[in-house]
C-alpha cells in the first residue's frame, strides 16, 4: 500500500479497471518525458471521480483523474473537463496553490471516458479535521492557512484569468438550489437492482425551499472550489501551509460564502453524532481545532469583507442541502453499481440525516440580518 497521509492506495477496485495499453500509449505521445512501463494504483480516498496514482517507467507519480464508468445520472456531474480548465488556469495566472496539469483527454476510446493527468503533490492530507496527528499549535497554523489559501481564492479576477465564461455572475444560490433540486429528484427514483427498492426523497424538501427562498444572503460573485474543505487540501509535508486544492469537479462562479460554510461545516455537526463526519457543535471538550469565530475573522479580513457575515446561517444551512444531494447521490451510485470508494454505503446512509442538520436551522426560524 503506497502513500499514507490521506493518500492511501490499493490495487484498481473492480468495475476501474483501465485499458493499460492504450493509456500507456497515450500517456507516451503526450505527456512530456513520459516513458513506459506504466503502473497503475487506485487512490482509496475520494467519492465521486475514479483517481488513480499512476507512474511511468522513471518511477515519476501522476495522478490521473476520470469519469465514472456507465451512464451518469448528471450530465453535469463529474466534469472533469472543467476541472482541468480551471486548475490550468490558476496555475499559470495565479498564486492559488493548484497541482501542475499535463494534458486533458476528451477521447473516450482511450480509457472509456474523458480523463486529465495533474502532478502528485507528495504531502500531508488530513482526513480528520481535528487533524490529530499534530500538535495543537501546528494544527492551529495548518487551519489558518486553510482560510488564507480559501481567501486567495476568492480575491482571484476570475474574468481576467479567462474564466469570465466559467460560470454566471450572479443568482448562485437560485440556480443551485433548481440544479441540485432536479439531481436530486432523479437520484430519488434510482432503483437498487439487487433489492428492487429505491434511494427516495431528502425530507422537507418544500419546507427547506421556502426558507431559502425568505432568508437568502445577499448575492456575490467569486471563483468558488464547490468543495472546499481539509480533506480536499495538500499540505507541505512538514510544514504548515496548504500546497494544492485537489477535487475541483463542482467549481464555478459563484457565492463565495458556498465554500467558506462547507469548511467550516464541522462547527454546527453534533459532537455526538452517528455521522462518520466530525463536528464540534455543543461539544463539552476543549475544540481540538481554533474556534469558528477566529477562522471566520481571518478569512473575512483577508477578503476585506464585514465581521460578523450577514445571513451566515443561510449559508451554513444551504451547505447541508448540498451535502444531502451529494451523499444521496452516491447512494444513487450504489444502488447503480457505479459506486468509486470502498467506504461508499457508509456515505450513501447519511443523506436524511445530514438534510436533518439543515432542517435544524430552518426550525429555528428566519433569520435577522447581521447588525454591523
Amino acid at each position: 500500500m503506497a502513500g499514507q497521509n490521506g493518500q492511501a492506495t490499493s490495487g484498481v477496485r473492480a468495475g476501474h479497471e483501465l485499458n493499460e495499453a492504450a493509456l500507456e500509449a497515450y500517456l507516451v505521445a503526450n505527456v512530456a518525458g513520459f516513458v513506459a512501463p506504466l503502473e497503475i494504483k487506485q487512490f482509496k480516498h475520494g467519492q465521486s471521480n475514479p483517481t488513480y496514482l499512476i507512474k511511468d517507467g522513471n518511477k515519476k507519480q501522476y495522478v490521473l483523474r476520470k469519469k465514472p464508468p456507465g451512464a451518469l445520472l448528471s450530465s453535469t456531474a463529474h466534469a472533469v473537463e472543467r476541472e482541468y480548465r480551471i486548475i490550468k488556469a490558476l496555475g499559470d495566472s495565479t498564486n492559488v496553490p493548484v497541482p501542475k496539469v499535463y494534458t486533458l483527454c476528451s477521447d473516450k476510446a482511450v480509457i472509456g471516458t474523458p480523463f486529465y493527468v495533474m502532478e502528485f503533490l507528495k504531502g500531508r492530507i488530513f482526513e480528520d479535521v481535528r487533524m490529530p496527528s499534530i500538535p495543537y499549535e501546528e494544527r492551529r497554523k495548518c487551519w489558518f492557512s486553510a482560510m488564507e489559501t480559501l481567501a486567495k481564492l476568492h480575491r482571484v479576477d476570475f474574468k481576467a484569468i479567462g474564466l469570465g465564461n466559467y460560470g454566471k455572475p450572479s443568482g448562485f444560490y437560485e440556480r443551485q438550489i433548481r440544479s441540485l433540486a432536479k439531481v436530486s429528484a432523479a437520484q430519488a427514483a434510482a432503483v437498487d437492482e439487487e433489492t428492487g427498492n429505491a434511494v427516495g426523497p431528502i425530507p422537507r424538501l418544500d419546507e427547506l425551499f421556502a426558507w431559502f427562498t425568505k432568508n437568502q444572503v445577499p448575492d456575490q460573485a467569486t471563483i468558488v472550489h464547490g468543495d472546499f474543505k481539509i480533506d480536499n487540501l495538500v499540505y507541505h509535508p512538514t510544514e504548515p501551509r496548504v500546497i494544492g486544492i485537489l477535487d475541483w469537479e463542482l467549481s464555478t462562479i459563484g457565492h463565495p460564502l458556498s465554500d467558506l460554510s462547507n469548511l467550516l461545516q464541522p462547527f454546527y455537526v453534533p459532537a455526538k453524532s452517528n455521522l462518520v463526519m466530525r463536528g464540534f457543535k455543543n461539544s463539552t471538550e476543549p475544540l481540538p481545532i481554533p474556534p469558528s469565530d477566529e477562522l471566520m475573522q481571518a478569512y473575512c479580513n483577508t477578503v476585506g469583507s464585514p465581521y460578523p457575515i450577514d445571513r451566515w446561517l443561510f449559508a451554513v444551512a444551504f451547505s447541508f442541502f448540498r451535502l444531502a444531494v451529494i451523499t444521496q447521490g452516491i447512494a444513487a451510485r450504489v444502488a447503480r453499481k457505479q459506486a468509486s470508494s470502498a467506504e461508499a454505503k457508509t456515505y450513501a446512509a447519511m443523506f436524511k440525516p445530514v438534510a436533518a442538520l439543515g432542517l435544524e436551522i430552518v426550525d429555528e426560524g428566519d433569520l435577522k440580518p447581521s447588525k454591523l
